[in-house]
Protein backbone atom coordinates (compact mmCIF):
# COMPACT_ATOMS: atom_id res chain seq x y z
CA UNK A 1 0.00 0.00 0.00
CA UNK A 2 1.35 2.91 -1.11
CA UNK A 3 1.40 6.17 1.73
CA UNK A 4 1.34 9.92 0.73
CA UNK A 5 5.09 11.54 2.23
CA UNK A 6 3.92 14.88 3.81
CA UNK A 7 7.87 15.41 4.64
CA UNK A 8 11.25 14.90 3.55
CA UNK A 9 14.57 15.61 5.59
CA UNK A 10 17.35 15.11 2.84
CA UNK A 11 21.16 15.21 3.94
CA UNK A 12 19.99 17.45 6.64
CA UNK A 13 23.24 19.01 8.75
CA UNK A 14 23.86 20.54 12.01
CA UNK A 15 27.18 21.13 13.86
CA UNK A 16 27.41 22.82 17.21
CA UNK A 17 31.10 24.14 18.35
CA UNK A 18 33.09 20.41 18.58
CA UNK A 19 29.82 18.51 17.81
CA UNK A 20 27.68 17.28 14.76
CA UNK A 21 24.45 17.18 16.08
CA UNK A 22 22.96 15.79 12.76
CA UNK A 23 25.06 14.06 9.75
CA UNK A 24 23.29 14.16 6.61
CA UNK A 25 19.92 12.68 7.90
CA UNK A 26 17.77 11.58 5.48
CA UNK A 27 14.16 11.09 6.69
CA UNK A 28 10.31 10.50 5.49
CA UNK A 29 7.15 10.92 7.25
CA UNK A 30 3.59 9.90 5.61
CA UNK A 31 0.83 11.45 6.30
CA UNK A 32 -1.69 10.51 9.05
CA UNK A 33 0.96 8.37 11.27
CA UNK A 34 2.73 8.34 14.44
CA UNK A 35 6.25 8.52 13.74
CA UNK A 36 8.59 7.53 16.31
CA UNK A 37 12.54 8.88 16.76
CA UNK A 38 14.22 7.08 19.05
CA UNK A 39 17.97 7.42 20.14
CA UNK A 40 19.65 8.11 23.08
CA UNK A 41 20.19 11.02 24.93
CA UNK A 42 21.89 13.19 22.68
CA UNK A 43 21.42 11.15 19.60
CA UNK A 44 20.04 14.76 17.60
CA UNK A 45 16.94 13.83 18.13
CA UNK A 46 15.40 17.16 19.75
CA UNK A 47 18.31 18.98 17.17
CA UNK A 48 16.90 17.68 14.20
CA UNK A 49 12.85 18.69 15.01
CA UNK A 50 13.96 21.90 16.18
CA UNK A 51 15.36 22.59 12.66
CA UNK A 52 11.94 21.43 11.30
CA UNK A 53 10.35 23.71 13.94
CA UNK A 54 12.40 26.93 12.69
CA UNK A 55 14.80 27.46 15.78
CA UNK A 56 17.79 26.59 13.98
CA UNK A 57 18.89 26.40 10.81
CA UNK A 58 21.18 23.82 9.06
CA UNK A 59 24.35 24.14 7.72
CA UNK A 60 22.98 22.29 4.39
CA UNK A 61 20.16 19.99 3.37
CA UNK A 62 16.54 20.81 2.35
CA UNK A 63 13.00 20.13 4.11
CA UNK A 64 10.39 19.49 1.38
CA UNK A 65 6.67 19.62 2.98
CA UNK A 66 3.75 19.05 0.88
CA UNK A 67 5.71 18.81 -1.73
CA UNK A 68 7.05 21.93 -2.07
CA UNK A 69 10.91 22.78 -1.42
CA UNK A 70 10.68 24.98 2.17
CA UNK A 71 12.82 27.62 4.45
CA UNK A 72 11.65 27.34 8.08
CA UNK A 73 13.69 30.20 9.39
CA UNK A 74 11.40 30.46 12.51
CA UNK A 75 8.60 29.14 14.42
CA UNK A 76 6.14 31.65 12.99
CA UNK A 77 7.12 30.14 9.63
CA UNK A 78 6.60 26.02 10.99
CA UNK A 79 3.02 27.36 12.27
CA UNK A 80 2.10 29.07 8.87
CA UNK A 81 2.81 25.45 7.34
CA UNK A 82 0.91 23.99 9.54
CA UNK A 83 3.70 22.33 12.06
CA UNK A 84 3.23 22.92 15.85
CA UNK A 85 5.82 21.86 18.72
CA UNK A 86 4.76 20.59 22.09
CA UNK A 87 8.19 21.10 23.85
CA UNK A 88 9.96 18.82 27.06
CA UNK A 89 9.12 21.66 29.19
CA UNK A 90 5.93 23.96 28.81
CA UNK A 91 5.82 27.44 26.61
CA UNK A 92 2.79 28.33 29.35
CA UNK A 93 2.53 31.44 32.04
CA UNK A 94 1.98 29.88 35.06
CA UNK A 95 -0.53 32.43 35.97
CA UNK A 96 -2.34 33.53 32.82
CA UNK A 97 -5.60 31.50 32.15
CA UNK A 98 -5.92 28.23 29.67
CA UNK A 99 -7.46 30.74 27.20
CA UNK A 100 -5.25 33.58 28.00
CA UNK A 101 -2.14 30.82 27.54
CA UNK A 102 -3.80 29.46 23.91
CA UNK A 103 -4.17 33.32 22.12
CA UNK A 104 -0.82 34.78 23.68
CA UNK A 105 1.01 35.81 20.50
CA UNK A 106 -1.72 36.14 18.31
CA UNK A 107 -2.97 38.90 16.56
CA UNK A 108 -6.40 40.48 16.58
CA UNK A 109 -8.63 40.38 13.74
CA UNK A 110 -9.79 43.99 14.65
CA UNK A 111 -6.71 45.83 16.78
CA UNK A 112 -6.89 46.86 19.59
CA UNK A 113 -9.80 45.48 20.53
CA UNK A 114 -9.62 41.63 21.73
CA UNK A 115 -12.81 40.16 20.94
CA UNK A 116 -12.90 37.94 23.59
CA UNK A 117 -16.11 36.12 22.85
CA UNK A 118 -15.59 35.34 19.03
CA UNK A 119 -12.12 33.80 20.65
CA UNK A 120 -13.99 31.83 23.20
CA UNK A 121 -15.96 30.28 20.39
CA UNK A 122 -13.40 29.56 17.98
CA UNK A 123 -10.93 27.99 20.53
CA UNK A 124 -14.20 26.05 21.78
CA UNK A 125 -14.75 24.58 18.34
CA UNK A 126 -11.41 23.52 18.21
CA UNK A 127 -11.66 21.65 21.17
CA UNK A 128 -14.98 19.98 20.54
CA UNK A 129 -13.49 18.90 17.04
CA UNK A 130 -10.72 17.39 18.34
CA UNK A 131 -12.63 16.18 21.58
CA UNK A 132 -9.91 18.04 24.42
CA UNK A 133 -12.21 19.20 27.62
CA UNK A 134 -10.53 22.53 29.18
CA UNK A 135 -11.68 24.49 31.18
CA UNK A 136 -10.32 28.10 29.48
CA UNK A 137 -10.82 30.22 32.55
CA UNK A 138 -9.07 28.01 35.09
CA UNK A 139 -4.89 29.63 35.49
CA UNK A 140 -3.12 27.37 34.30
CA UNK A 141 -0.76 26.93 37.62
CA UNK A 142 -3.75 25.29 39.09
CA UNK A 143 -3.80 22.45 36.85
CA UNK A 144 -1.59 19.06 36.82
CA UNK A 145 1.38 18.88 34.70
CA UNK A 146 -0.77 16.12 32.48
CA UNK A 147 -3.67 18.92 32.07
CA UNK A 148 -0.67 21.33 30.86
CA UNK A 149 0.20 19.46 28.41
CA UNK A 150 -3.25 19.19 26.67
CA UNK A 151 -3.35 23.14 27.20
CA UNK A 152 0.10 22.96 24.99
CA UNK A 153 -1.76 20.78 22.55
CA UNK A 154 -5.06 22.50 21.75
CA UNK A 155 -2.78 25.77 21.70
CA UNK A 156 -0.88 24.15 18.91
CA UNK A 157 -4.53 22.67 16.77
CA UNK A 158 -5.37 26.51 17.53
CA UNK A 159 -2.73 27.69 15.75
CA UNK A 160 -3.89 25.73 12.94
CA UNK A 161 -1.60 22.79 13.14
CA UNK A 162 -2.17 19.59 12.06
CA UNK A 163 1.60 18.29 12.04
CA UNK A 164 2.78 17.79 15.71
CA UNK A 165 6.16 17.30 17.07
CA UNK A 166 6.46 16.42 20.72
CA UNK A 167 9.31 16.13 22.33
CA UNK A 168 10.00 14.02 24.65
CA UNK A 169 6.22 13.89 25.75
CA UNK A 170 6.16 11.56 28.80
CA UNK A 171 8.94 12.95 31.09
CA UNK A 172 7.10 14.76 32.97
CA UNK A 173 4.01 12.90 33.04
CA UNK A 174 2.56 10.34 35.34
CA UNK A 175 2.23 7.00 34.12
CA UNK A 176 -1.60 6.94 33.94
CA UNK A 177 -0.94 10.72 32.38
CA UNK A 178 1.26 8.86 29.80
CA UNK A 179 -1.60 6.47 29.19
CA UNK A 180 -4.16 9.29 28.80
CA UNK A 181 -1.83 11.11 26.63
CA UNK A 182 -1.66 7.94 24.37
CA UNK A 183 -5.15 8.17 23.88
CA UNK A 184 -5.15 11.77 22.79
CA UNK A 185 -2.70 11.25 19.84
CA UNK A 186 -4.34 8.35 18.87
CA UNK A 187 -7.82 10.33 18.69
CA UNK A 188 -5.76 13.46 16.91
CA UNK A 189 -4.57 11.22 13.78
CA UNK A 190 -7.84 9.68 13.28
CA UNK A 191 -9.06 13.59 12.90
CA UNK A 192 -5.91 13.62 10.25
CA UNK A 193 -2.53 14.38 12.02
CA UNK A 194 -0.10 13.78 11.48
CA UNK A 195 2.72 13.32 15.02
CA UNK A 196 6.17 13.01 15.18
CA UNK A 197 6.99 11.36 18.76
CA UNK A 198 10.34 11.79 20.27
CA UNK A 199 11.42 9.32 22.93
CA UNK A 200 13.72 6.89 24.26
CA UNK A 201 11.76 5.11 25.78
CA UNK A 202 11.24 1.19 23.88
CA UNK A 203 7.62 0.61 25.43
CA UNK A 204 6.30 4.20 24.48
CA UNK A 205 7.39 3.49 20.75
CA UNK A 206 6.31 -0.19 21.05
CA UNK A 207 2.87 0.90 22.21
CA UNK A 208 2.25 4.35 20.24
CA UNK A 209 4.10 3.93 17.02
CA UNK A 210 3.21 3.42 13.13
CA UNK A 211 7.07 3.63 12.20
CA UNK A 212 10.08 4.12 14.29
CA UNK A 213 13.21 5.68 13.04
CA UNK A 214 16.29 5.07 15.24
CA UNK A 215 19.14 7.98 15.34
CA UNK A 216 23.18 7.40 16.95
CA UNK A 217 25.71 9.87 17.03
CA UNK A 218 23.64 12.29 15.26
CA UNK A 219 22.52 9.36 12.06
CA UNK A 220 19.80 7.32 11.03
CA UNK A 221 20.78 4.03 11.81
CA UNK A 222 16.84 2.85 10.47
CA UNK A 223 13.51 3.01 10.01
CA UNK A 224 11.32 0.29 10.92
CA UNK A 225 7.73 -0.71 11.07
CA UNK A 226 6.42 -1.50 14.97
CA UNK A 227 5.31 -4.91 13.75
CA UNK A 228 8.69 -5.75 12.15
CA UNK A 229 10.70 -5.13 15.32
CA UNK A 230 10.95 -5.47 18.87
CA UNK A 231 12.32 -4.27 21.87
CA UNK A 232 16.00 -5.99 21.94
CA UNK A 233 16.60 -5.10 18.28
CA UNK A 234 15.94 -1.13 19.11
CA UNK A 235 17.88 -1.45 22.02
CA UNK A 236 20.66 -2.57 19.79
CA UNK A 237 20.04 0.04 17.12
CA UNK A 238 19.84 2.97 19.65
CA UNK A 239 23.20 1.60 21.70
CA UNK A 240 25.43 -0.31 19.18
CA UNK A 241 25.28 -3.32 21.53
CA UNK A 242 22.78 -5.94 23.11
CA UNK A 243 21.18 -4.75 25.95
CA UNK A 244 20.46 -6.30 29.07
CA UNK A 245 17.11 -5.82 30.34
CA UNK A 246 17.41 -7.71 33.62
CA UNK A 247 19.03 -6.39 36.72
CA UNK A 248 21.41 -8.72 37.84
CA UNK A 249 22.51 -8.49 41.47
CA UNK A 250 23.79 -10.20 44.67
CA UNK A 251 22.29 -10.63 47.56
CA UNK A 252 22.05 -7.99 50.18
CA UNK A 253 24.06 -8.20 53.10
CA UNK A 254 23.17 -5.29 55.38
CA UNK A 255 25.14 -3.79 57.79
CA UNK A 256 24.86 -1.29 60.32
CA UNK A 257 21.92 0.93 60.14
CA UNK A 258 22.43 4.15 58.53
CA UNK A 259 19.05 5.63 58.43
CA UNK A 260 16.45 5.71 61.25
CA UNK A 261 13.48 7.22 61.00
CA UNK A 262 10.76 7.73 63.78
CA UNK A 263 7.07 9.03 63.67
CA UNK A 264 7.57 11.86 61.47
CA UNK A 265 5.06 14.00 60.91
CA UNK A 266 4.29 16.55 58.82
CA UNK A 267 1.91 18.83 57.51
CA UNK A 268 1.64 22.55 55.21
CA UNK A 269 0.76 25.76 55.51
CA UNK A 270 -3.23 25.20 55.15
CA UNK A 271 -2.64 22.44 57.89
CA UNK A 272 -3.17 19.34 55.63
CA UNK A 273 -1.56 16.44 56.71
CA UNK A 274 1.56 15.13 54.62
CA UNK A 275 3.35 12.87 56.64
CA UNK A 276 1.21 10.72 58.75
CA UNK A 277 4.10 9.18 61.64
CA UNK A 278 6.50 7.57 58.86
CA UNK A 279 8.66 5.08 60.42
CA UNK A 280 11.91 3.82 58.23
CA UNK A 281 14.88 2.24 59.00
CA UNK A 282 17.86 1.74 56.11
CA UNK A 283 21.16 -0.08 56.94
CA UNK A 284 24.44 0.37 54.72
CA UNK A 285 24.78 -2.09 51.69
CA UNK A 286 20.90 -2.10 51.27
CA UNK A 287 18.03 -0.61 48.81
CA UNK A 288 14.61 0.59 50.14
CA UNK A 289 12.63 1.61 47.78
CA UNK A 290 9.61 3.80 48.38
CA UNK A 291 6.42 2.76 45.60
CA UNK A 292 3.70 4.64 45.24
CA UNK A 293 1.97 7.12 42.85
CA UNK A 294 3.42 9.93 42.29
CA UNK A 295 2.28 12.69 45.03
CA UNK A 296 1.32 10.74 47.93
CA UNK A 297 4.30 12.29 50.39
CA UNK A 298 7.37 10.98 48.79
CA UNK A 299 8.86 14.39 47.70
CA UNK A 300 7.86 15.77 51.15
CA UNK A 301 9.82 12.92 53.12
CA UNK A 302 13.06 13.16 51.01
CA UNK A 303 13.26 17.09 51.57
CA UNK A 304 12.53 16.18 55.34
CA UNK A 305 15.68 14.04 55.53
CA UNK A 306 17.84 16.38 53.35
CA UNK A 307 16.65 19.53 55.67
CA UNK A 308 15.09 21.37 52.84
CA UNK A 309 11.87 20.91 54.98
CA UNK A 310 11.15 21.04 58.66
CA UNK A 311 8.79 18.33 59.85
CA UNK A 312 6.23 19.05 62.71
CA UNK A 313 7.35 16.13 65.10
CA UNK A 314 9.35 13.04 65.26
CA UNK A 315 13.17 12.62 64.57
CA UNK A 316 15.42 11.19 61.66
CA UNK A 317 19.31 9.84 62.55
CA UNK A 318 21.84 9.04 60.27
CA UNK A 319 24.27 6.89 62.10
CA UNK A 320 22.55 7.36 65.36
CA UNK A 321 23.32 11.53 65.81
CA UNK A 322 20.22 13.35 65.37
CA UNK A 323 19.91 15.76 62.28
CA UNK A 324 16.36 16.66 62.35
CA UNK A 325 17.75 20.36 62.86
CA UNK A 326 20.51 19.84 60.62
CA UNK A 327 20.95 21.97 57.49
CA UNK A 328 21.73 20.74 53.80
CA UNK A 329 25.69 21.26 53.77
CA UNK A 330 25.73 20.02 57.40
CA UNK A 331 24.19 16.88 56.38
CA UNK A 332 26.40 16.51 52.81
CA UNK A 333 29.26 16.58 55.26
CA UNK A 334 27.99 13.82 57.77
CA UNK A 335 28.07 12.06 54.41
CA UNK A 336 24.19 12.43 53.20
CA UNK A 337 23.71 12.79 49.11
CA UNK A 338 20.84 13.98 47.26
CA UNK A 339 19.65 13.41 43.52
CA UNK A 340 15.84 15.31 43.57
CA UNK A 341 13.98 14.32 40.81
CA UNK A 342 14.02 17.24 38.93
CA UNK A 343 17.07 17.17 38.27
CA UNK A 344 17.00 20.91 36.07
CA UNK A 345 15.26 22.69 38.53
CA UNK A 346 17.39 21.67 41.86
CA UNK A 347 20.54 20.09 41.00
CA UNK A 348 21.99 21.83 38.39
CA UNK A 349 23.04 26.02 37.77
CA UNK A 350 22.31 26.35 33.58
CA UNK A 351 24.65 29.09 33.00
CA UNK A 352 27.22 27.19 35.21
CA UNK A 353 29.65 24.95 32.61
CA UNK A 354 29.98 21.00 33.79
CA UNK A 355 33.14 21.28 35.67
CA UNK A 356 31.70 23.75 37.97
CA UNK A 357 28.10 22.11 38.13
CA UNK A 358 29.97 18.91 39.09
CA UNK A 359 32.06 20.19 42.30
CA UNK A 360 29.33 23.16 42.93
CA UNK A 361 29.21 21.03 46.53
CA UNK A 362 32.84 20.45 47.00
CA UNK A 363 34.68 24.00 45.81
CA UNK A 364 34.79 24.91 49.73
CA UNK A 365 37.25 21.83 50.64
CA UNK A 366 40.39 20.58 49.75
CA UNK A 367 41.81 19.59 47.27
CA UNK A 368 38.89 21.35 45.22
CA UNK A 369 40.67 24.61 46.62
CA UNK A 370 44.09 26.40 47.86
CA UNK A 371 43.66 28.45 50.57
CA UNK A 372 41.48 31.26 49.05
CA UNK A 373 41.77 30.35 45.42
CA UNK A 374 40.14 27.18 43.68
CA UNK A 375 42.62 24.64 42.30
CA UNK A 376 41.65 24.67 38.78
CA UNK A 377 44.11 21.87 37.59
CA UNK A 378 42.45 19.81 39.79
CA UNK A 379 38.65 20.65 38.93
CA UNK A 380 39.43 20.11 35.11
CA UNK A 381 40.70 16.65 35.75
CA UNK A 382 38.89 15.62 38.40
CA UNK A 383 35.63 16.74 36.07
CA UNK A 384 36.97 15.12 32.70
CA UNK A 385 36.64 12.15 35.01
CA UNK A 386 33.21 11.85 36.06
CA UNK A 387 32.38 12.91 32.03
CA UNK A 388 34.37 9.82 31.24
CA UNK A 389 32.84 7.58 33.97
CA UNK A 390 29.35 8.15 33.30
CA UNK A 391 29.78 8.85 29.70
CA UNK A 392 28.44 12.20 29.46
CA UNK A 393 28.49 13.60 25.75
CA UNK A 394 30.05 17.04 25.19
CA UNK A 395 33.02 18.56 23.37
CA UNK A 396 34.76 20.09 26.57
CA UNK A 397 33.97 20.05 30.22
CA UNK A 398 33.67 23.76 29.96
CA UNK A 399 30.01 24.22 28.30
CA UNK A 400 27.62 25.29 29.89
CA UNK A 401 25.06 22.57 31.57
CA UNK A 402 22.35 24.44 29.86
CA UNK A 403 23.39 23.54 26.54
CA UNK A 404 23.95 19.49 27.30
CA UNK A 405 20.90 17.23 26.37
CA UNK A 406 18.54 16.91 29.31
CA UNK A 407 20.07 13.08 29.63
CA UNK A 408 23.05 14.18 29.86
CA UNK A 409 22.56 16.80 32.04
CA UNK A 410 20.79 14.26 34.32
CA UNK A 411 24.11 12.18 33.63
CA UNK A 412 26.20 15.19 35.36
CA UNK A 413 24.12 15.30 38.93
CA UNK A 414 24.56 11.28 39.00
CA UNK A 415 27.88 11.46 38.32
CA UNK A 416 28.49 14.45 41.05
CA UNK A 417 26.22 12.39 44.28
CA UNK A 418 27.63 8.82 43.19
CA UNK A 419 31.73 9.58 42.66
CA UNK A 420 31.61 10.87 46.07
CA UNK A 421 30.21 7.62 47.86
CA UNK A 422 28.55 8.65 50.52
CA UNK A 423 27.07 6.82 53.51
CA UNK A 424 23.41 7.34 52.44
CA UNK A 425 22.12 8.00 49.02
CA UNK A 426 18.67 9.14 48.06
CA UNK A 427 17.74 8.80 44.90
CA UNK A 428 14.81 10.53 42.84
CA UNK A 429 13.28 8.67 39.91
CA UNK A 430 17.25 7.57 38.89
CA UNK A 431 16.25 6.84 35.42
CA UNK A 432 13.59 9.53 34.14
CA UNK A 433 14.56 11.00 30.81
CA UNK A 434 17.61 8.69 30.14
CA UNK A 435 17.46 6.24 27.52
CA UNK A 436 18.03 2.33 27.70
CA UNK A 437 21.64 2.10 27.93
CA UNK A 438 22.20 4.63 30.01
CA UNK A 439 19.46 3.01 32.37
CA UNK A 440 21.36 -0.22 32.48
CA UNK A 441 24.87 2.15 33.32
CA UNK A 442 22.49 4.12 36.23
CA UNK A 443 21.46 0.71 37.60
CA UNK A 444 24.78 -1.25 37.89
CA UNK A 445 26.26 2.40 39.27
CA UNK A 446 23.58 2.21 41.93
CA UNK A 447 24.52 -1.40 42.96
CA UNK A 448 27.59 -0.97 43.03
CA UNK A 449 27.65 1.36 45.71
CA UNK A 450 25.14 -0.62 47.57
CA UNK A 451 27.37 -3.78 47.01
CA UNK A 452 30.50 -1.26 48.66
CA UNK A 453 27.93 -0.33 51.92
CA UNK A 454 25.94 2.58 50.55
CA UNK A 455 22.58 2.96 52.14
CA UNK A 456 20.05 3.79 49.06
CA UNK A 457 16.79 5.45 49.46
CA UNK A 458 15.29 4.82 46.23
CA UNK A 459 11.80 6.86 45.34
CA UNK A 460 10.71 6.27 41.75
CA UNK A 461 6.89 5.95 39.92
CA UNK A 462 8.64 2.92 37.67
CA UNK A 463 7.02 -0.03 39.98
CA UNK A 464 9.51 -2.46 37.72
CA UNK A 465 12.52 -0.80 38.13
CA UNK A 466 11.80 -0.29 41.77
CA UNK A 467 11.23 -4.01 42.70
CA UNK A 468 14.65 -5.20 40.29
CA UNK A 469 16.73 -2.63 42.31
CA UNK A 470 15.12 -2.59 45.79
CA UNK A 471 16.25 -5.34 48.65
CA UNK A 472 13.00 -4.38 50.15
CA UNK A 473 10.14 -1.81 49.17
CA UNK A 474 7.87 0.11 51.85
CA UNK A 475 4.60 1.46 50.03
CA UNK A 476 3.60 5.10 50.40
CA UNK A 477 -0.31 6.11 50.17
CA UNK A 478 -1.22 9.70 51.15
CA UNK A 479 1.76 10.36 53.20
CA UNK A 480 1.70 6.97 55.32
CA UNK A 481 3.69 4.08 54.64
CA UNK A 482 1.00 1.24 54.06
CA UNK A 483 3.83 -1.35 55.10
CA UNK A 484 6.84 -3.07 53.79
CA UNK A 485 7.34 -6.28 51.05
CA UNK A 486 9.88 -8.47 50.02
CA UNK A 487 10.09 -7.71 46.33
CA UNK A 488 11.37 -11.28 46.03
CA UNK A 489 8.41 -12.47 47.12
CA UNK A 490 5.46 -10.19 46.54
CA UNK A 491 3.82 -9.82 43.42
CA UNK A 492 3.02 -6.35 41.14
CA UNK A 493 -1.17 -7.03 41.96
CA UNK A 494 -0.19 -6.84 45.82
CA UNK A 495 1.36 -3.85 45.53
CA UNK A 496 -0.77 -2.35 43.61
CA UNK A 497 -3.44 -2.60 46.67
CA UNK A 498 -1.22 -0.64 48.83
CA UNK A 499 -0.47 2.08 46.33
CA UNK A 500 -4.02 2.43 46.13
CA UNK A 501 -4.54 2.27 50.00
CA UNK A 502 -6.90 -0.52 49.76
CA UNK A 503 -4.34 -3.08 51.72
CA UNK A 504 -2.10 -2.97 54.61
CA UNK A 505 0.63 -5.23 55.73
CA UNK A 506 2.51 -5.12 58.64
CA UNK A 507 5.71 -2.79 58.76
CA UNK A 508 7.96 -5.78 60.36
CA UNK A 509 7.02 -8.40 58.15
CA UNK A 510 10.17 -8.80 56.44
CA UNK A 511 12.57 -10.88 58.13
CA UNK A 512 15.74 -8.55 57.64
CA UNK A 513 19.01 -10.51 57.67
Amino acid sequence: MAHEIILSLKEITKTFPGVVANDHINLEIHKREIHSLLGENGAGKTTLMNILYGLYSPNSGEIVFNGKNVKINSPRDAISLGIGMIHQRFMLVPRFSVFENIILGQASEKPPLLEKKKLYKKIAKVAKKFNIKLDLDIPVENLSVGIQQKVEILKTLYQGADFLILDEPTSVLTPQEGQNLFKDLLALKEQGCTIIFISHKLKEVMQISDRITVLRDGRVIGTKEKFETNPQELSRLMVGREVSFTIKKKDCNPGKEVLSIQDVFMQNRKGLKILKNICLNIRAGEILGIAGVDGNGQKELADAICGLQKINSGNVKILDEEITESNPRKLYEQGLSYIPGDRKKYGLIPNFNIAENIVIKDYYLPPFTRGLFLNSAYIDNYSKKVIATYDIKTPSHLVQIKKLSGGNQQKVVLGRELSKYPKLLIIMQPTQGLDVGACEFVYNKLLEARDKGVAILLFSTDLDETMNLSDRIAVIYEGEIMGEVDPRSTDVGEIGLMMAGSKRKKANAIERG
